[in-house]
């Protein structure tokens, strides 16, 4: 399982604004790892009010996974430069993220639409990093992050198909 695999390194990351600019929207955009954390919380309370417990765990445990992915683009974006901020270009003060990027529907098959949507997005975003970057540690780290994006896509269409 990916998810049990360990993350490279980025000790070897330095400076980088080309790069930076790349990563930039998959960790504060309309379809970045906040938006995924954000989504997938709200998610989860929902699933667990309406009494389905199973769906709200499998929620939080990709929530956490996504929180991981955040956490590891905010040391990216710092050791390429710019403080991390909650904008698509930092450094620049421009652009703050909003939480309205949040799907907040509420029919659980609407709600896994939308989460097999972002994470197809976020497939597509980081595949199109990948094929612009010349950065070999920021792409070995991008690399695994997209590993588990398709680990959470497959999951969300068997809770999809289980609905």
């Amino acid at each position: 399982m990916v998810a049990e695999q360990k993350y490279p390194s980025l000790e070897e990351i330095g400076e980088d604004p080309v790069t930076l600019r790349l990563i930039a929207p998959a960790y504060a955009g309309r379809e970045g790892e906040l938006t995924a954390v954000l989504q997938y919380v709200f998610q989860s309370v929902v699933f667990s009010e309406q009494g389905n417990a199973a769906f709200s765990r499998e929620l939080i445990r990709i929530a956490v996974s996504e929180m991981h992915h955040l956490e590891l683009l905010a040391s990216m974006i710092a050791k390429l430069g710019a403080l991390p901020v909650f904008s698509a270009c930092p450094p620049y003060p421009v652009g703050y993220y909003s939480a309205a990027c949040v799907n907040y529907t509420k029919i659980p098959r609407q709600m896994l639409c939308a989460d097999i949507c972002a994470e197809e997005n976020a497939i597509s975003c980081y595949e199109g990093i990948l094929c612009r970057t010349k950065n070999a540690p920021v792409a070995a780290v991008l690399s695994r992050i997209l590993e588990e994006e398709k680990e959470h896509l497959k999951k969300f269409n068997e809770l999809l198909a289980a609905l």
